[in-house]
């Protein structure tokens, strides 16, 4: 198993579920649902489940929620390595939920990971995980100069570096740097946000991420075919379709975190991206953010009932 670094998102995740038909602009039954999470973290508890090592280094808040969340990380297995700023709040990311567990609307309050700036990743404690560790994961919630640097830092080290897109409107902050980037992990329309470019056929995705200078990736299209390239090829899936959903808040980071196991364990990028499709099938299923009772054991039961990926032009 491998050591991976998480520098990304880390706070509340608080999540209301509508319980019948939604009524735009009126009150609407419900309940609320609160727990840590963010793009990174969610991420580095699958990982630490399946059993690598993983630390995680992001902003947090002098209050209950920071606590919450480091709480959480010991749960999970996580080794976490805070900034602490006592006098700012934990960020939050507050969820509507349609009775079937898609997104209504959501409001971002992350305005401390301005405060997780380049000049962070010089501390002498940070530089030396980022030395030591075998993997490199982050989110677009970090500031774009963060994120450059962090690319920088990865190339100067030799260490693989992966990134999740986390929204259209923070997925941009890639763009400088996106050749230090080993792979991206995106939705479609973060792929559009990031590019800049439009095209009717999905299955060319690959060529416009190369051309844009990033050399790897998966990009995941809700129930449709999820396409993955690296240098030399691509791969597509269909996803099998879920009978209920439980939530669809982390399961672009469980994609991730399955696609990346994979990966780490020298599988092709086919088989990764059939790894990366159960893992998110297992995040869709619970009604947190994550699967708690994620295994290897059971990924691997999962993993017998998705579809083989296809090599692709």
């Amino acid at each position: 198993m491998a050591e991976i670094l998480v520098l990304g998102g880390a706070h509340i995740d608080r999540r209301g579920r509508i319980s019948g038909a939604t009524a735009v602009g009126a009150s609407n039954p419900g309940a609320w649902h609160q727990e840590a999470g963010g793009g990174g973290f969610n991420a580095a508890r699958s990982l630490a489940r399946l059993g690598h090592t993983v630390t995680l280094i992001s902003p947090r808040g002098g209050d209950a929620d920071g606590e919450a969340v480091s709480q959480a990380a010991r749960a999970a297995g996580v080794i976490d390595r805070p900034f602490t700023f006592l006098d700012r709040q934990t960020p939050s990311y507050t969820a509507i939920l349609e009775q079937d567990g898609n997104l209504v609307i959501a409001l971002a309050d992350m305005e401390l990971y301005k405060l997780f700036s380049a000049r962070r990743l010089s501390v002498r404690a940070v530089r030396d995980s980022i030395e030591a560790t075998d993997f490199l994961l982050t989110d677009a919630n970090l500031p774009a100069e963060t994120l450059a640097e962090l690319g920088r830092m990865a190339r100067q080290f030799g260490k693989p570096l992966a990134g999740i897109g986390i929204s259209p409107a923070k997925v941009i902050r890639y763009v400088s740097e996106l050749s230090n980037f080993d792979m991206i992990f995106m939705n479609e329309a973060e792929a559009r946000a990031l590019t800049g470019r439009e095209t009717p056929n999905y299955r060319e995705w690959p060529s416009i991420m190369r051309q844009a200078g990033l050399k790897g990736g998966a990009i995941t299209r809700g129930r449709e075919e999820v396409i993955a390239w690296n240098a030399t090829e691509s791969a597509a899936l269909l996803p099998p379709q879920l009978s209920a959903i439980g939530d669809v808040t982390g399961a672009g980071d469980g994609f991730a975190a399955g696609f990346l196991h994979a990966t780490l364990e020298g599988k092709s990028l086919p088989a990764a991206l059939s790894v990366g499709v159960a893992s998110a099938r297992l995040a869709l299923a619970s009604e947190m953010a994550t699967a708690e009772n994620l295994t290897q054991a059971l990924l691997a039961d999962t993993l017998a009932l998705v579809p083989e990926a296809e090599i692709v032009l």
